[in-house]
């Protein structure tokens, strides 16, 4: 209200000031209004211009000649000579303005200071969650390894006295880590409740602040609650926040971010011997993380959290299907086996989406339609349900690409899986896709990858054999991105190209020794040699390829027993 009531009446003053307009009159219009008796008043002050009033209270300005004999000659011709010296409203105006920001500015930044005050004390405030065993390794579907990791970790906070009796120095830091939606988060808390300690979660970037200080402050206000709780499980979500690699040049320590390192650093060092507080950090990049966390005596326990396997995605499934009515045809290990590279979140994503579309369609049970409806839009979006603006030509070329991937997924590798094929576009752009699984393993071999690759391509392949060179289409650029991030890694990370040998390449460009030219070159070669072989296949399989694209384009989707009977499965298996 201040500002408002100060910026009105500034505003009004420089307006009035402004729009009070007097019309000028020359010196000589003046003198003879002067002399015929019509002049009134007369203010006289020390500026270019007088004011003068006439008789009809018509006010006018004119030029002021500053003469001597000036005032005596108005006088003479009866006129009211008002000497105007600075008026209190001139300077009392002005004054009152400067007082009121000199006013403002003191108050604002004593009021500023208050609110960063205020603001980093409930940004130090950091509440404990007691789950009272309410999640447990139970509600973990898969993970095994880590939680038969994660189990003694858990004896420890409950008798930590008996460790201590025999010497033992547990971790006093877990890092999880692995892709995203594995399950780092649920672990933390499954390790709190198992205990029935409290739980104290955070997230990186809340010590990521804009004041000074005040992310090394929320750290060692964290602790502080964790040891005063005796037992607990401190959580820090997403550490490479606050834990990246310190820059090799800024040993002072000066930046904040280096300030939060160095005080979960000191923290972390400062425990004292099994008190039973265990730090669990997650993270989807442990390649970033300051070496300094990872040393014994902080985060010296790494847990990788993987993507669940086909056992561990059947559990999964199973644990978020029971309490959900699922129609008995559903067949929860098919569906495993058709969720290769599902997060443990994306599994449970799947079986929500399927449970909503039973709502929409007011079904009493979950059923495979609307299971395969939330496994498209899991996978790729919702579909297009406007489809008419597609051509019959770009349908085509849809299906011929599609099949293509298809058929060659299927060719060089018969134990490769086609569950679903489609040329139905989606909500985020995708005009159709092909869904090829391969068979569970622990490592992919050359000639897996060399088949990844073709598989890659056969759209784009099929595209040129059926329209021509000239008529190929952009939609194959997904796939020419992937195709050459598998040649990059097959050449210059994973040692399995002849020409360049064993020789990691991410190790040379980190010691600026560069072989760009090459690699690319190299890569080229081998990306043309597989699409060669890829256009082999496709044309010594033509029959094969138009069979799966005109069914595409009768039914638009086809599964995984239509593909089977096209290509006659037992014959390419003999």
């Amino acid at each position: 209200m201040l500002i408002i009531s100060i910026a009105v009446t500034s505003s009004f003053f420089v307006y009035f000031k402004n729009n009070k307009r007097t019309e000028e009159i020359s010196y000589t219009l003046f003198l003879q209004h002067l002399k015929s008796g019509i002049v009134k008043d007369v203010y006289l002050e020390d500026s270019p211009k007088l004011k003068i009033i006439l008789n009809n209270d018509n006010e006018f300005l004119t030029d002021n000649p500053r003469t001597q004999e000036f005032k005596e000659e108005l006088l003479m011709y009866d006129v009211n000579v008002i000497e105007k010296s600075q008026t209190a409203s001139d300077v009392v105006m002005p004054l009152t303005i400067l007082v009121s920001l000199a006013f403002m500015i003191f108050y604002f930044r004593k009021n500023m200071s208050k609110q960063a005050e205020r603001e980093m004390e409930s940004m130090s405030n950091i509440e404990s969650i007691n789950y009272d065993s309410r999640i447990g390794f139970k509600d973990v579907a898969g993970n095994e390894e880590a939680k038969a990791s994660l189990e003694e970790l858990v004896d420890f906070i409950k008798n930590p006295e008996i460790y201590k009796k025999f010497g033992v120095r547990l971790p006093r830091g877990v890092l999880l880590y692995g892709p995203p939606g594995t399950g780092k988060t649920l672990l933390a808390k499954a390790i709190a409740g198992e205990a029935n300690v409290p739980y104290f979660p955070v997230n990186g970037s809340d010590f990521v602040q804009v004041y000074a200080g005040l992310g090394a402050s929320r750290i060692r206000d964290l602790f502080k609650k964790a040891k005063e709780a005796e037992k607990s499980v401190i959580f820090i979500d997403e550490i490479d926040c606050i834990g990246k690699k310190r820059k090799g040049g800024n040993i002072s320590g000066s930046e904040e971010g280096d300030r939060t390192l160095n005080a979960l650093l000191a923290e972390m060092s400062g425990f004292k011997d099994n008190e039973g507080i265990i730090v669990v950090a997650a993270t989807n990049r442990i390649d970033v993380l300051d070496e300094a966390l990872l040393r014994p005596g902080r985060f010296d326990r790494q847990v990788e959290v993987e993507l669940p396997d086909i056992n561990a995605r059947y559990k999964i499934l199973k644990l978020h299907g029971e309490n959900k009515p699922l129609d008995k045809d559903i067949d929860l290990k098919k569906l495993a086996a058709e969720t290769v590279y599902f997060s443990g979140a994306k599994l449970e994503n799947l079986m929500n989406e399927a449970a909503m579309y039973a709502i929409k369609s007011n079904s009493e049970a979950i059923t495979n339609e609307h299971m395969d409806k939330a496994y498209y839009k899991v996978l790729v979006g919702d579909e297009k349900l406007d489809r008419s603006y597609i051509d019959n030509k770009d349908k085509e070329i849809t299906a011929f690409h599609e099949a293509g991937h298809a058929l060659i997924a299927k060719l060089v590798d018969k134990t490769n899986r086609v569950t679903k094929v489609s040329i139905i576009p989606s909500t985020k752009g995708v005009g159709g896709f092909s869904l090829n699984i391969p068979a569970d393993k622990i490592y992919k071999t050359k000639k897996d990858l060399y088949s990844n690759i073709m598989i890659a391509l056969g759209g784009r392949a099929a595209e040129e054999i059926v329209f021509g060179k000239e008529n190929i289409t952009t939609g194959a650029s997904s796939d020419l991105e992937k195709a050459t991030e598998i040649a990059l890694s097959l050449v210059g990370s994973l040692g399995m190209d002849d020409e360049f040998g064993l020789l990691n390449l991410n190790v040379l460009m980190s010691r600026d020794i560069k072989e760009d030219n090459n690699l690319i070159i190299r890569t080229k070669e081998i990306l043309e040699d597989l699409y060669k072989e890829t256009i082999e296949l496709l044309n010594g399989s033509r029959d094969k390829l138009e069979k799966i694209s005109q069914e595409l384009l009768i039914k638009e989707t086809i599964n995984e027993d239509d593909i089977n009977r096209i290509l006659e499965v037992n014959e390419l298996t003999a």
